[in-house]
């Protein structure tokens, strides 16, 4: 159930309780709140009418009696008629919440859902959002490209499955200056990093196949492969990034088909592989005949004069890799334009299933973004983003110095948007969540990344103002303190 936003009126003659009966009443009967729907507890419901329990008690009293809800001994209450004066006169309504949990696709975790939601609450400091901040996204830019597009023809209709060759054309210009050799014939476009891995989980591999992807990572926070029945199995990581050295065992043990890897400022760590590691990587992987899925989505974003070790596709000599990259992290989230760089078989069966699900990417987003790489902006933005977020970098590192010193320790990034922090103390994250939020902050706690990461929280500098940055970290400071007290 989405948070709900009517409050009763206390200054009206009618009494709280008929009010907040008369308002539920009406989700159910109006079928918003479905049959089979389980209420939230007695104390979330009061809290979200803010009345006391009691006022509470006797509107859920009043929905008990004339049929509406029904309460099980330590199974919460549920919904059991929209209508229940009309029962017998025609047949029940479809139990819809039934139909939600027998869907095939894996809901997300409770605090992924949470996370999801209060992200458009704009009363939120979101420290650990992973995408940047409107001020720093390209927006006179895009409003030019816009009105040049709107002074050409304007693509409305659909676009080939590959994508238009205009857009496949500049990405294909784009890679080659990290060093990846790809022809148009070879990219296809998608919207979004994510579609990628739902292409892929349905075209390339079976069912109950094992995918093999460092421990923690961003896979874990989304279901796009479990839900196609897949299993993930979690290679350990140090400072140089995922242990190539477990791979050829892991492999054999567990018969994976398939390595994903965000080599370039890992999500969440933010670790780079280093450029021997890669090569073993791919050394290995070649022998073992396990291909790999490499996720590009941050190797622009280095901090240093130098940039990272070249992307694991670009070393590729023998076509193992599956390289996705996108525009989401550094351009435009909204615009949902990404690409999968492969072999042509692979991208044509993945082209296939794309127009499957969805007929094509926004051809005026593709429109958009062949103009983009075209009109010689990218680089220039490029370089502007990576100096904004080091100085956001350098920011969050000072309030860490500054409040988390005898808290935590933490990873000190080169690029991309996060930092990895291991609280010294055994608290609770859900705890630390839930106070956050209470506060207006909105945190990733460490085991929506991996179950065992108990302590970890991971920060994003690449969202929240300076100043919300300040007060964010210092509240968590004395939360966690706080927290920690009522522990021991």
């Amino acid at each position: 159930m989405d948070k709900i936003d009517w409050k009763p009126d206390p200054s009206s003659s009618i009494p709280l309780y008929q009010q907040i009966e008369g308002f539920m009443k009406e989700k159910i009967t109006s079928g918003e709140w479905t049959v089979g729907m389980k209420l939230p507890s007695q104390r979330a419901l009061a809290a979200a009418f803010q009345v006391n329990r009691s006022t509470l008690i006797m509107a859920l009293e009043h929905l008990t009696s004339q049929g509406y809800i029904a309460g099980k001994s330590g199974g919460g209450t549920t919904i059991i008629h929209h209508q229940p004066e009309r029962q017998w006169e025609s047949p029940p309504p479809p139990n819809w919440n039934a139909y939600v949990e027998d869907g095939v696709h894996y809901p997300n975790l409770p605090t992924i859902q949470t996370i999801n939601r209060m992200e458009f609450d704009p009363t939120m400091i979101r420290l650990g959002t992973g995408e940047l901040s409107p001020e720093l996204l390209p927006q006179e830019q895009v409003r030019l490209l816009f009105a040049e597009l709107a002074r050409q023809h304007m693509p409305l209709g659909y676009e080939e499955a590959l994508g238009t060759y205009a857009l496949r054309s500049q990405v294909s210009a784009h890679l080659q200056r990290v060093g990846i050799s790809a022809p148009p014939s070879t990219i296809l476009i998608v919207s979004g990093s994510l579609q990628a891995f739902q292409l892929i989980s349905a075209g390339l591999l079976e069912k109950g196949s094992t995918m093999l992807l460092e421990k923690p990572s961003y896979l874990y926070s989304i279901h796009a492969f479990q839900s196609a029945g897949m299993k993930l199995i979690g290679l350990p990581m140090d400072e140089s990034g995922l242990q190539v050295s477990h791979v050829e065992r892991f492999k054999r043990q567990y018969d994976a088909s398939l390595l994903y890897t965000i080599p370039t400022f890992h999500n969440p760590t933010g670790t780079v592989m280093s450029d021997k590691r890669r090569r073993d990587l791919l050394e290995t992987s070649l022998r073992i005949g396990l291909p790999i899925l490499e996720d590009g989505a941050y190797e622009e974003l280095w901090f240093g004069h130098e940039a990272p070790p070249p992307p694991l596709r670009a070393l590729d000599t023998q076509g193992q890799v599956l390289y996705v990259g996108t525009m989401s992290k550094i351009v435009s989230p909204g615009l949902r334009i990404g690409w999968v760089v492969g072999p042509q078989p692979v991208i044509e069966r993945l082209a296939d299933i794309k127009m499957q699900t969805d007929y094509g990417s926004s051809s005026l987003s593709q429109a958009a973004a062949a103009e983009w790489f075209g009109a010689g902006w990218h680089a220039e933005h490029c370089r502007t983003i990576r100096r904004q977020l080091k100085e956001r970098r350098d920011c969050m590192l000072q309030l860490l110095d500054a409040h988390w010193s005898n808290l935590a320790t933490w990873s000190t990034p080169q690029g991309g948007f996060y930092i990895w922090v291991t609280l010294h103390a055994n608290i609770s994250m859900a705890a630390l969540f839930e106070h956050a939020l209470k506060r207006g902050i909105l945190i990733n706690p460490g085991y929506i990344y991996d179950r065992s990461a108990k302590k970890q929280l991971r920060l994003s500098f690449a969202y929240a103002g300076l100043d919300e940055m300040e007060r964010a970290m210092i509240e968590l400071s004395i939360l966690i303190r706080h927290i920690h007290c009522l522990s021991v």
